[in-house]
């Protein structure tokens, strides 16, 4: 990958939202300023918006509060964190390096240049404005005790948003997280081994914190963030949060599997006892959703029965009753 020092040294300075004069900025990092235009054309394809006023200098649009990974090692004494500013994937990270990991081990970032969504669309992760973790653990039960834990994720995180103000947050089976039907947050979880053998399983959660807009209009969805809600947040004290939640709650679920978690979800189910539509395919199917079981599938009344559904290509969502048939 390409080394972007420099331009994150230029970021760090420029973080506090401040103006910083080129004089200055060339004296500390040894360049003109020709050298510091350009990096900051890196960082506005990042997504940083900055501004330059002659005689002032240059200045963020606004402050951002970027991760740190020492102030992270002593929020509730997390360990085991990774922060990488500027990467491919966390997710694929942690993928090319599953075999020097333990069960926990987390990596952040400040920017994903190919963040991975489900079904393989795209994740737009903008610098410094959201929150991209991933992280590993490992099942020794094997894939088939994987079955309803991108549901646990799911509920930690709705639950660490309300520990933080979030009261209105939901979850949308099988791995998103909703505030008044907008998308505010996914998860994808990808996972390597075969029946019989130890599950390898990589958690990637992707959680819209300051994000204000889509200039390059490639979110297809309804979507939020914390900062349209309304929510202020500071991302290392919320990222240590999430990754303390998760790791307490995948060693209870390694345990105990889903049926401590179905109560919880059912409290923070956005869709339960509302008419939706499972799209499989070309094929649509009506019902009245009707909570999940203990395996981590989707129970929809259709014609006055219950089915359980279950599989990555199944989408679900909101119908209208005229819908229903």
């Amino acid at each position: 990958m390409k080394d972007y020092s420099v331009t994150l040294k230029i970021m760090a300075i420029l973080a506090d939202g401040e103006f910083h004069s080129g004089e200055q900025l060339g004296q500390e990092l040894g360049m003109s300023r020709a050298a510091i235009n350009q990096h900051l054309k890196i960082l506005e394809e990042w997504g940083v918006n900055t501004n330059r006023v002659t005689g002032k200098g240059y200045c963020l649009i606004e402050p951002i509060n970027l991760l740190d990974q020492t102030v992270l090692s002593q929020l509730y004494h997390i360990n085991n964190v990774e922060v990488i500013p500027v990467i491919d994937s966390t997710n694929q990270y942690l993928l090319n390096n599953i075999d020097k990991l333990n069960s926990g081990d987390t990596c952040l970032a400040e920017y994903q240049q190919a963040g991975r969504g489900r079904r393989g669309g795209k994740w737009f992760s903008p610098f410094g404005t959201n929150l991209y973790l991933s992280m590993y653990w490992r099942l020794e039960q094997g894939p088939a005790a994987a079955m309803g834990l991108s549901l646990v994720v799911g509920i930690v995180i709705a639950e660490t948003l309300i520990q933080f103000g979030c009261g209105d947050v939901k979850v949308k089976w099988p791995n998103d997280l909703y505030i008044n039907d907008r998308k505010l947050a996914g998860i994808l979880v990808e996972m390597t081994g075969k029946t019989g053998d130890v599950a390898h399983i990589v958690i990637g959660a992707g959680i819209n914190i300051s994000m204000k807009s889509d200039p390059l209009s490639v979110i297809n969805q309804h979507w939020t963030s914390l900062y349209q809600e309304g929510i202020v947040v500071d991302r290392n004290e919320f990222s240590a949060a999430v990754i303390e939640n998760l790791r307490h709650a995948l060693t209870i679920f390694e345990i105990q599997g889903m049926a401590p978690f179905l109560p919880r979800w059912h409290v923070l189910d956005n869709f339960l006892n509302k008419p939706v539509k499972l799209i499989i395919g070309e094929r649509e199917v009506f019902g009245i959703e009707r909570g999940i079981n203990e395996f981590g599938a989707l129970l929809l009344e259709h014609e006055g029965e219950v089915k359980a559904w279950v599989g990555g290509e199944i989408s679900l969502r909101a119908a209208n009753p005229p819908d229903l048939r």
